[in-house]
């Protein structure tokens, strides 16, 4: 998809007339005076987590930011792979992987042999390897995502709007406050003939704070950011050009011999590039004199580095310097010895680096995907209030091997090429294999949870050695039994705060006396410790809570829909229709017609026995068990959910 060609236009660009593609701001309206949820900050971070809380029509929530409306352009800009798959949960995967621009080679440059002042190419790798997700690495303005995020939240049953325009004061909360013990008190500056100052107040059950490095919810629960900068200043732009230099529309990493480092990172519509540039090294203490600053010296810069190539930039869509930096907040939550969490913090509130890895949104949209769900289930009462303890637990750790991992990275990306000149500097070859062999962390698709009330202990990892518990689920293809539709199966998972249960069958015929998956069926509609009775609200889907799916061996034409347990054709709605989509097959079709991926090879999953694998509802695998082993499917939920009435 190509746009961009007349200039650089915010919006959605399928509007041929720019204007068109501009939304009104959300009518002002004062805020409301209690809520569930507050949520400070309309960040990807912020907006992930009010899109998961507006799924449930119940959970009362605000959102608030300092800006007068929404993002138009520029900040972050990479995607990942895993954030993608969580986008997939949500329904707008496939739209941003249209409009984006799609990472497939990262091309490596460095002094050239014969002629050190110029640059030439050392080599290109696979910037996502084979397996690695169904999702490619995508490149798109942060505004789109938010735009994507906003338009849940709007057709969600929450139905919320951000109220811009709002700074918080002040955060108070009050153990013995009752049901909304933290109070906040907002400014909201309203112009009428001259700026007045109006002060609203909203009690609240809970508060995340998504409001960024300098975040005020941070400083209100006393918690602060340590860590170090490593005095290196960095240029970044947006800019439509004309260059000879040959690899603009490919990730390239510029390493030159005395005018810095340069990434170029192609931008979504064809014509546009980012360009990340190294400025001077600053001294201890020193910040970048942003008012020396201007985008002409950016492009200066670029041009010296990518001798003996150049850039003609016809327009800068947007620029800006910064300094790196890599902290990490003392805690993530307001919680003590002898009181549980009240106010949370995530994304840049908790952890800040440098932006060439491209983790910053793919972090902090991370951060909010744990927490909503855990929120979720608390306020609907799913879930003990005890479970809120997990995020801060398995998100700190990750932030933590964040920051190393950044340090390192921007350390390597920042050194001079090691030459006889240079003999401490970084050995360009080295820097690329760093950058392959940490392609899992970069896509997202690394972090591995320890084992707590909500991940199993992997005592049975080897019946799925490819499915590892607690890590996130890694989707493979698969047939739809009812419409004989190829399908990947981790596109099941939807943001629903649904947890779910895959049964993958054994070798026994499907459905036959001695199935596995049909006596899990029967165990899950009739026996007192069925996890789908005891955790299911009366009234409710029979899925809404545990969503139970099956995987059979077998070719899909092998197998009759009219056999199925009732378990797997749950009635839902008030109409009590059947739901015809819970079932599939291994891909048995031909190569030639794209199938032949056998999610049982691909997976490492047990061919005799088959298993079962619970998968949590931010995609994680939970735990993996025996077909059979209906006591510990029974008392992992017993240890995560709260049984209903």
């Amino acid at each position: 998809m190509q746009f961009h060609v007349n200039g650089f236009h915010p919006g959605d660009p399928r509007f041929a007339d720019p204007q068109d593609a501009v939304v009104p701001p959300p009518i002002k309206r004062p805020l409301p005076e209690q809520v569930d949820v507050l949520i400070v900050g309309c960040g990807p971070a912020g907006l992930n987590l009010a899109a998961q809380l507006t799924k449930f029509a119940g959970i009362k929530v605000a959102i608030i930011d300092q800006k007068d409306d929404r993002l138009l352009v520029g900040q972050a800009d990479g995607i990942a792979c895993r954030t993608m798959e969580m986008f997939q949960a949500y329904g707008f995967a496939d739209q941003i992987m249209q409009e984006a621009y799609q990472v497939n080679e990262a091309a490596f440059w460095k002094p050239a042999a014969d002629q050190p002042s110029h640059i030439a190419r050392s080599g290109k790798v696979q910037d996502v390897a084979d397996d690695l997700s169904e999702m490619p690495h995508l490149i798109i303005n942060q505004a789109r995502v938010h735009d994507m995020f906003l338009d849940v939240m709007r057709q969600n049953p929450g139905k919320l709007e951000p109220h811009y325009q709002r700074q918080l004061l002040d955060l108070e909360v009050d153990p013995d406050g009752g049901d909304y013990p933290v109070t906040a008190k907002v400014e909201r500056l309203v112009n009428f003939s001259q700026y007045s100052q109006v002060i609203e107040t909203v009690k609240a059950r809970y508060v995340v704070g998504c409001d960024g490095a300098r975040s005020s919810v941070r400083k209100a629960i006393g918690k602060e950011l340590v860590g170090d900068a490593l005095n290196q200043a960095w240029g970044v732009m947006d800019v439509l050009l004309n260059t000879d230099f040959p690899d603009i529309r490919l990730k390239s990493l510029i390493h030159s011999n005395n005018e810095g480092n340069m990434l170029i990172i192609p931008r979504e519509g064809g014509y546009m590039v980012r360009v990340y540039i190294e400025l001077d090294k600053l001294k201890d203490g020193q910040r970048v004199a942003r008012d020396k600053m201007t985008s002409d010296v950016l492009v200066a810069a670029a041009n010296r580095i990518i001798q003996p190539y150049s850039m003609d930039v016809k327009e800068v869509a947007w620029w800006s310097v910064y300094e790196i930096g890599q902290r990490i907040t003392t805690a993530f939550d307001d919680s003590t010895e002898d009181r549980a969490a009240r106010v949370f913090l995530a994304g840049d509130a908790c952890h800040t680096h440098s932006p060439k890895a491209g983790q910053g949104l793919n972090t902090s949209v991370m951060d909010t995907w744990n927490l909503g769900w855990k929120l979720a289930h608390v306020l609907t009462g799913r879930a003990d209030e005890s479970i809120l303890k997990t995020y801060s637990d398995e998100r700190r750790e990750y932030g933590q091997a964040l920051i190393d991992f950044d340090r390192e990275f921007s350390r390597m990306f920042s050194a001079k090429p090691k030459s006889a000149e240079n003999p401490d500097g970084v050995d360009p070859a080295e820097f690329q294999r760093y950058f392959q062999l940490f392609g899992e962390y970069t896509a997202g698709v690394s972090i591995q949870y320890r084992p707590s009330s909500v991940v199993g202990d992997g005592k049975h990892q080897q019946l799925a050695t490819g499915l590892t518990v607690g890590k996130r689920f890694h989707s493979a293809p698969v047939v739809r039994l009812a419409d004989a539709k190829p399908v990947q199966l981790g596109h099941c998972h939807l943001a629903d705060g649904a947890y779910r249960l895959y049964a993958f069958a054994g070798k026994a015929e499907p459905m036959s006396e001695h199935c596995g998956v049909k006596a899990l069926c029967e165990f899950l509609a009739n026996d007192d410790n069925s996890p789908l009775k005891k955790y299911t609200p009366t009234g409710a889907d029979p899925d809404s809570v545990i969503d139970v799916r099956a995987v059979f061996q077998p070719h899909h034409q092998d197998v009759e829909t009219s056999s199925l347990h009732p378990v797997l054709a749950p009635q839902k709605g008030k109409y009590g229709l059947r739901d015809h989509e819970k079932v599939y097959c291994v891909d048995n079709r031909p190569v030639s017609s794209g199938g032949g991926k056998d999610i049982y090879d691909m997976r490492g999953i047990n061919k005799e026995q088959g298993c079962l694998v619970i998968v949590r509802p931010d995609q994680y695998v939970a735990d993996v068990l025996p077909l059979d082993d209906y006591d510990g499917l029974a008392r992992f939920f017993a240890g995560v959910l709260t049984e209903q009435a």
